[in-house]
Order: C-alpha cells, then structure tokens, then sequence
C-alpha cells in the first residue's frame, strides 16, 4: 500500500508524505494501538500535537518506527521564546524521538501577541538540527507575513480547516504564492458532508465511499491530507485511495459546494 503514496516537496526540500493519520480526539488510552494498525495498514504520516494529550501512544507505537514522519504542535499556553522550547523538549520526550519532522505553531492567538517569539524558537530548533521543517497551523495570510518579515524565515506548511465545504480558495493561493504547502486538519468536514448528495453520487460513479471521495479530492488538489479516526476498519477504508483519481466533472461538482459560512472549528483572528 505504501509504495504508491504520494509525497510533497516542501519549500526546505524535505519530503513530506501527502497523506496520514490524524489523532486528534483520539483517546490517550487507544492511541498506542490505533497508530500501530494505522501503520501495519501502510500509513507513512502521523500527526498529534501537545493539546491531544496522547503524544505518549504516539511515542510508543512508533518507538521502532523511526521512518515514520511525525508532526506536532506547540499550543497556545506555551506560546513564547523560552516556553515554546520548553514545550518541544516535553514533546520529545513523550513521543521518544531525537529529532522531529515537523513542528507547528497550533493557533496564531493574534491578540496574545505572541507568535513572532513562538516562530523564532522554531526557527532556531530547525537551525539546531532537532526539527527538520516548521510550520504554522490556523494562521492567516496576514500572520504568516509578520513572522517572515520578522524572521526571514517563511514556514513550510500552513495546516488550516479544509474540506469541500470550506475550501479556503484565498488563503491556500496566498500559501501556493509563497511556497507554503497547504494541509487540511477536518479534512472530511468532521463527517458533516458524508451524506451530500455530491458526494454520495461521485462515491456509487467511481465505487467508493463517500470518504474515500473527498480524501481524494484533497490529494487531486495537491493538498497535504490526514484523516482522522478510532476506528481500524475506516484507517483502513481511509488509505484505500490511491486507485482512483477524480475526473474534471467530479471536481467541479466538488467545487459547487463550497460555503463561505462552512466554517466548523474556531475562527484564527479571534480564537
């Protein structure tokens, strides 16, 4: 299964699997042995962050998967030059590894002020050789400028909500104008659109399901993907996707459902 994924080239010319495992929700209980099967299914990506609480499962099932690329994030109470630090050496050693793949800022908090100090304290973990990228998660096109007019530094991946029904058309240009690889957290709209009917007739066209439609929607569009779920027989539904692609009609059917109210998590200029 693994040998046909694709990866992204990222703007430090690292690669970057295109497709993963999300584990946010997941329980710390299950997280060991729900990454485990999500690896034997050929998973190459996992991604947690600090505010999951379940970086030690991660840790634990990927403990003799080094090759593994693995992401996580430094959230909002830790932001800060010093604190940020402090917080990936937490991180490191809950998730038993030396050296990370990719290290994000969770949310910009732009009224906190504090996000230029995270991204210095980035910066300098990936000038240390302990994180091979960085990059930012929920941050606008007007963030992203202040931390690399501050920093010389332009991060490598923006992780924002991304899904058919809110498509992020402005933001993910800005991101292609810069280099900036686009990845989608709630990439299947946390189960709201499995039902549109869009989707469900593209799903019975091409013999899919509705999920494995819109996963294959998100890597047509040359985003960075990572599905969520607890459950083995959907991680393994989920990576069933590199048989197919979306035809011309099938994305701009796609494209019709995009809102301008679908936003479903928090908004990133107030949160």
């Amino acid at each position: 299964m693994s040998s046909n994924q694709p990866y992204i080239r990222l703007n430090d010319n690292t690669m970057m699997p295109q497709f993963g495992l999300g584990v946010w929700k997941t329980p710390a209980a299950e997280t060991d042995s729900i990454v485990r099967h999500a690896v034997a299914a050929g998973y190459l990506a996992v991604d947690t962050a600090a505010i999951y609480r379940n970086e030690e499962g991660v840790g634990a099932a990927l403990a003799e998967h080094p090759d593994i690329h693995l992401t996580t994030k430094v959230w909002n109470d830790d932001q800060g030059y010093d604190t940020t630090l402090h917080a990936f050496d937490t991180s490191m050693q809950k998730l038993r590894r030396e050296t990370l793949d990719l290290y994000l800022i969770h949310w910009p908090r732009p009224t906190e002020g504090k996000f230029v100090d995270t991204w210095k304290a980035l910066v300098k973990l990936r000038r240390d050789g302990r994180v091979r990228s960085i990059g930012v998660s929920n941050f606008r096109a007007e963030d992203i400028d202040r931390i690399t007019e501050a920093t010389g530094v332009a991060p490598s991946v923006n992780q924002i909500e991304l899904h058919p029904r809110f498509q992020q058309h402005a933001l993910r240009a800005y991101n292609e104008k810069h280099d900036i690889r686009t990845e989608s957290w709630s990439p299947l709209g946390q189960g709201k659109i499995l039902e549109e009917p869009v989707i469900t007739a593209i799903a019975r066209k091409h013999g899919k399901t509705p999920a494995q439609v819109i996963i294959r929607w998100h890597l047509d569009n040359g985003l960075i993907v990572i599905p969520k779920s607890a459950m083995p027989k959907r991680i393994d539904e989920n990576i069933a996707v590199f048989d197919f692609h979306l035809d011309a009609p099938d994305l701009k059917q796609i494209a019709g459902l995009d809102c301008a109210d679908g936003r479903i998590g928090p908004d990133p200029s107030i949160f």
